[in-house]
């Protein structure tokens, strides 16, 4: 009977055990999903187009349910719009494209990201379309225009019609220009839902059975799912800044003066330095938009006519003819597909006759100087004033600048009374 009683006890006593172990040590939790957000508030570029292909390389590879690419934008370069959307179809995680918040827009290149997404969304109050191709160089002739729009309207079907949306209407944005706003793009099934904010809009998309692009099904697991910002890197944010056309401007403009009058003082090698990585930042940012050559050209000249009014004068109109020509250049520098990427025009007229004074000015004052003979010892004093210490007849010491020289006058010169002794 002891026996049964000692086997009870410690059965006893291994049930109460396991029910402490299992109420002090939990159950293993699943981990909370994440969606990685990349934020897109700015022209597409280069820049821009190497960031989001950053975000998208993070997203495939964190672990990451979705990338959420918040949008506004007004557009940007063709080139760079292909890049991103060519980005967008590879991912290996959804695409979630939200043109948030409201009053933001999805405007031309813009517009091909948003309808190459896995899930188009916008927010009450947003627009997207007008989409037409803007030729930076120029408007081609009929042939080549008409190669060109087709060939972008194909590029847009392309992935439209695999995302099951309205083609008809996709091509009239770009087309036509046509801009829709959330409820007309909802209603011409160009986007797959309204939502206010990406909380919203996430807990919408929860359980959601997507079609990726490569027609493989997909269901979005994002219940109570966590928000990682993308941020870009420090070398992102400084091209990011420097990419802008009137930075860009100003850094070269104020590069090459600080050049100049390093050219001017040689041995002070800060303007210098300074200048040089100016101009060498502004060339890099420069070459990272389209830019037109014959704008080059005009600036090439500006320079020539503010030298020549310089060195041999013009009475002004040579002057004139140079800040014109630095003005006109400096205005359509970059073929910009979109406003925002092109020089503000209160910034070109201001640095145009702001470098075209400051250059005039200096380049006198360095021509003058070496007209200036040089006028070392007794040279020095051809002309000079000088008052008689001693009666000079004809020599005598004399002072002159408050040195003491022994001169040959013509006639005879008194002494001043001032030096009588």
């Amino acid at each position: 009977m002891g026996r049964y009683r000692i086997k009870l006890r410690w059965f006893v006593v291994a049930v109460l055990v396991t029910c402490i172990l299992s109420w002090r040590i939990p159950a293993q939790q699943q981990p909370q999903p994440f969606v990685d957000k990349f934020k897109l508030d700015e022209t597409i570029q280069p820049v821009s187009q190497g960031e989001l292909e950053q975000a998208v390389a993070r997203a495939n590879s964190d672990g990451a349910q979705a990338l959420l690419i918040e949008m506004d934008t007004p557009g940007g370069m063709v080139e760079s719009m292909r890049a991103m959307v060519a980005a967008e179809l590879a991912s290996r995680v959804p695409v979630i494209v939200f043109v948030a918040p409201s009053g933001a827009r999805a405007g031309s290149a813009g517009f091909f990201l948003l309808e190459a997404a896995d899930i188009a969304a916008m927010a009450p109050g947003t627009e997207a379309g007008a989409a037409h191709v803007v030729y930076e160089f120029g408007k081609p002739d009929a042939t080549m225009q008409q190669k060109i729009e087709n060939d972008t309207e194909a590029f847009l079907r392309s992935f439209v019609t695999r995302r099951n949306r309205n083609a008809e209407a996709a091509t009239a944005a770009l087309q036509n220009s046509k801009s829709y706003t959330a409820e007309e793009a909802l209603n011409q099934h160009l986007i797959d839902t309204i939502q206010n904010n990406e909380t919203q809009l996430l807990a919408s998309l929860n359980g959601r059975e997507i079609t990726r692009f490569d027609g493989s099904k997909v269901t979005l697991h994002l219940a109570g799912a966590r928000i990682e910002t993308f941020r870009p890197s420090l070398r992102d944010e400084l091209l990011g800044w420097l990419v802008d056309p009137n930075i860009a401007l100003l850094f070269l403009v104020g590069g090459a003066l600080l050049i100049y009058l390093e050219f001017n003082t040689p041995g002070t090698i800060v303007p210098g330095a300074l200048g040089t990585l100016m101009v060498l930042l502004a060339i890099f940012a420069l070459n990272l938009l389209p830019i037109r050559y014959t704008a080059v050209l005009l600036l090439l000249a500006a320079l020539a006519f503010l030298l020549l009014e310089a060195k041999f004068g013009g009475h002004g109109v040579l002057a004139s003819a140079g800040i014109l020509c630095l003005m006109f250049g400096t205005l359509t520098l970059v073929a910009a597909p979109v406003p925002e990427m092109a020089v503000t025009p209160w910034v070109a007229i201001a640095i145009s006759v702001a470098f075209g004074a400051i250059t005039v000015f200096l380049v006198r004052l360095a021509v003058r100087a070496r007209r200036r003979k040089a006028a070392i010892g007794p040279d020095a004093l051809v002309g000079a004033h000088a008052t008689a210490l001693e009666t000079l007849a004809p020599e005598g010491h004399v002072l002159v600048d408050g040195e003491i020289w022994r001169a040959v006058a013509d006639a005879p010169i008194e002494k001043v009374p001032a030096f009588a002794s």
